[in-house]
């Protein structure tokens, strides 16, 4: 009886070690493909993520890594502009160069704006307005003396996330004018047999006039740029004399004319440009 039960022990143990070898040579010769689930990727970190930004994430400061990135996804898409971005200096020039075509009447003036933000523009303009004409088929003519006029205001500039080398702008202004004109008349008196002749000279007037304003300012070279401008007016108050109207305000134009129209050059004076949104490189591919 023991020899049998030796004899059975010794059985299991040689099965038992022959399927434990098999086993071993089995799993040496298998090859086993790991799965690499596409969440499993690596990433590489974009262009405008700041090495500040990784090193938070890498330490474990994920608050802050999250608030960071908030920051630099907001001021890649709306890049922010100091306060003191620049300041323009210009001069409107189009008005003399009509008059001398055979246009009765000009305004000229030179004007500086200050861009807060590259956004809101404060502007003041200071000039000055004369002009003569005969209409047709009368016998006065009226002679605006040379006037100065000042308009305050300020511009907004909806293309506030780009350079502000270029600019597409609305606004307001208030305008006010101190002026003087003469009017000179001549007819013939049909009972003296002869012609005469009457003036009004020395006459005084003062307007006050609001202006929509909406333009565009384009780079030309530098810092050097031109700009378009339309205007329309509306005149608040202007002092009539006791021989009648006057016909042309420095400034405003004709009194008569509601639209106006301007073209200016500039020159820009950057401001805190070092604080300016930087431009995004290209690369390279």
């Amino acid at each position: 009886m023991t020899r049998r039960l030796t004899t059975y022990l010794m059985t299991l143990l040689v099965a038992v070690a022959t399927w434990a070898q098999d086993t071993t040579t089995v799993s040496q010769g298998r090859h086993i493909t790991p799965v690499r689930p596409s969440t499993n990727v690596v990433k590489q970190p974009g262009r405008d993520v700041s090495p500040e930004l990784i090193e938070q994430y890498i330490t474990g400061d994920t608050l802050a890594a999250q608030r960071k990135a908030r920051e630099d996804s907001v001021r890649r898409s709306y890049p922010r502009y100091p306060r003191l971005t620049s300041l323009w200096l210009g001069a409107n020039f189009i008005d003399p160069l009509l008059m001398a075509l055979g246009q009765d009447y000009a305004s000229t003036d030179v004007h500086a704006t200050l861009n807060l933000w590259n956004r809101l523009q404060p502007t003041l303009e200071l000039g000055l307005g004369w002009g003569k004409t005969t209409p047709d088929d009368m016998n006065f003519t009226y002679r605006a003396k040379v006037s100065p006029y000042i308009k305050v205001g300020a511009n907004y500039n909806f293309l506030f996330k780009s350079r502000p080398d270029y600019q597409a702008f609305v606004g307001l202004r208030l305008g006010a004018s101190t002026f003087g004109y003469d009017i000179t008349a001549h007819y013939y008196n049909s009972y003296w047999q002869e012609e005469q002749r009457f003036e009004l000279r020395g006459e005084r007037s003062h307007a006050l006039w609001g202006e929509v304003v909406a333009g565009l300012k384009v780079k030309i070279y530098d810092r050097w740029s031109l700009g378009w401008t339309v205007r329309w007016h509306h005149l608040f108050k202007c002092k009539n004399t006791e021989h009648g109207r006057p016909w042309y305000i420095p400034g405003y134009g004709p009194r008569s004319r509601a639209l106006a129209f301007s073209i200016s050059a500039y020159y820009t004076l950057p401001l805190s440009q070092d604080k300016w949104p930087k431009r995004a490189e290209k690369v390279k591919e």
